[in-house]
């Protein structure tokens, strides 16, 4: 026997997780200068200068360990937020909580609940310990079939995944279905509400996890500083739960997993709000230019809650569009065949993403009209 036959089964059978292309890459490959990365909903303005600053005046101390319980961030947290310090749990980036949630939850056979398409990581640490996903199709608006998945919860059944706002399709679920969906769920089933968007939401009834946290304890909420907070590169995530919960959790975790300069960053980033004023209102510009210029050229563009527009072009514009030097992700991956999605740039982005595509319209005319 090989030794790669001693792999896990299930591991075996894993997709790698594909992050969008990064602008080097591209450039490289087309010979070209300026490309535009509007494909991994980064901040386009950049992490707070005051986060840049922090960052740089602490990289003298990197000879020494971290702190492994994020006291300082904690601290910043609690009292940004108004909860207890033995509610979160800090990981690298949102992904880890995912990951420290299967390991301490999930067997071998056991099931978790998810929509579809919604992040990609779900399935992934999920099959990672054995465990099966169960994935339910959105609804005909792209957003959570409630009933069904109701439906597929069973005695089989540990964990149920929730994307509010959803990636990659930008939909958002409001109170009160949430409020009937969660009324219906055992107690003993535990509910993950991924929420790494939710400071970009802007309907006024986005549900309150925090306040379920408190009535329901199996329950853990998401969050992260890689969106709005512009340090996806230094992968700060963290949950928040009820003790009980974080009590498990930090069992599972590993010690020093977030690094001495991304907890630095992220306590001057909570700081700056600044910084965050200036970002919520570049993105509500852009979702608001895009949608009406996109949905002026006949193009179908869903309703956002996030930093970025899911939009039904048609197959293969992303690579017309990557010829540009315009980078989008693709959605076939998500089974949204003929979608892309786009992330929020700066107005000069957005405004090279909407000059490109006139431009292809324009190209697909004329071919059509010598043809």
């Amino acid at each position: 026997m090989s030794w790669k036959d001693q792999a896990n089964a299930h591991i075996g059978e894993l997709k790698p997780y594909e992050p969008g292309r990064p602008i080097e890459e591209v450039e490289k490959e087309l010979g070209i200068r300026g490309a535009v990365k509007l494909a991994s909903n980064e901040n386009p303005l950049g992490p707070s200068p005051l986060a840049v600053q922090a960052v740089q005046e602490a990289v003298a101390s990197v000879h020494r360990y971290p702190d492994g319980g994020c006291s300082e961030l904690r601290a910043r947290l609690s009292s940004h937020m108004g909860l207890p310090g033995d509610q979160f749990i800090f990981g690298s980036g949102a992904d880890e909580i995912l990951e420290l949630v299967a390991k301490t939850f999930l067997s071998p056979g056991d099931e978790a609940v998810m929509p579809w398409p919604s992040f990609a990581m779900y399935p992934i640490v999920v099959k990672g310990m054995g465990g099966v996903p169960v994935t339910v199709p959105l609804d005909a608006s792209l957003g959570h079939d409630f009933e069904g998945l109701l439906s597929q919860i069973n005695d089989r059944t540990k964990l149920v995944f929730l994307c509010n706002p959803n990636n990659p399709t930008g939909t958002s679920f409001g109170a009160d279905e949430f409020s009937q969906f969660i009324s219906a769920v055992p107690e003993n089933v535990i509910v993950v509400i991924d929420e790494v968007y939710i400071e970009f939401a802007r309907r006024s009834d986005f549900p309150d996890s925090l306040a379920l946290i408190a009535e329901r304890p199996a329950t853990l909420a998401m969050r992260s500083f890689s969106k709005l907070y512009g340090l996806a590169g230094l992968r700060v995530g963290y949950g928040i739960g009820s003790p009980e919960m974080v009590d498990l959790l930090e069992r599972a975790r590993h010690p020093f997993n977030v690094n001495s300069l991304a907890e630095v960053g992220a306590c001057a980033a909570l700081a700056d709000q600044d910084h965050v004023r200036r970002t919520l209102e570049m993105n509500a510009e852009g979702v608001d230019y895009l949608t009406r210029e996109l949905t002026g050229m006949g193009y179908e563009v869903f309703p956002t809650d996030t930093n970025f527009i899911l939009v039904r072009m048609g197959p293969g514009f992303d690579q017309r569009l990557l010829e540009k030097g315009l980078i989008v992700r693709p959605m076939a991956g998500f089974g949204l065949e003929g979608h892309v999605r786009i992330s929020i740039g700066l107005p000069e982005e957005n405004e090279k993403l909407v000059k490109a595509l006139h431009e292809i319209r324009q190209a697909d005319g004329e071919r059509t009209g010598s043809s």
